[in-house]
């Protein structure tokens, strides 16, 4: 991967949008609709209307990067269409970016561990 997701929160904006859009265009949709900084390193997730394309933004401290990737025979899964965004886990993103539902990664419970006296 281009980045490491381990470090970066990944956002998915759930609404599609026009895929004539480029880095400046999403910048602003990030900015005005998300309400998030751009620039901040995150990494933010955008869905196409046919489902089987998507655009990652991202900003790596030198510039903007702008990824598409789109699927030949499916299509990638999307949470229902609704206004706002939703958080995605590293592994979830490696499930998506691969067309996989990666809505079925759960993040297992972490055991904390005891004192022992």
């Amino acid at each position: 991967m281009i980045f490491d997701t381990r470090s970066v929160r990944v956002f998915v904006w759930s609404r599609p949008v026009d895929f004539r859009k480029g880095v400046n265009g999403l910048a602003a949709l990030v900015s005005s609709a998300l309400g998030e900084n751009p620039y901040c390193g995150d990494v933010f997730v955008f869905r196409s209307k046919r489902k089987d394309r998507l655009k990652l933004l991202a900003f790596d401290g030198t510039g903007m990067i702008l990824a598409t990737k789109w699927l030949e025979e499916s299509s990638f899964a999307w949470p229902p269409i609704e206004e706002g965004r939703i958080r995605l886990s590293a592994t979830q993103l490696a499930l998506l970016l691969q067309g996989l539902d990666w809505r079925r990664a759960e993040p297992r419970p972490v055991k904390r561990p005891l004192r022992v006296a």
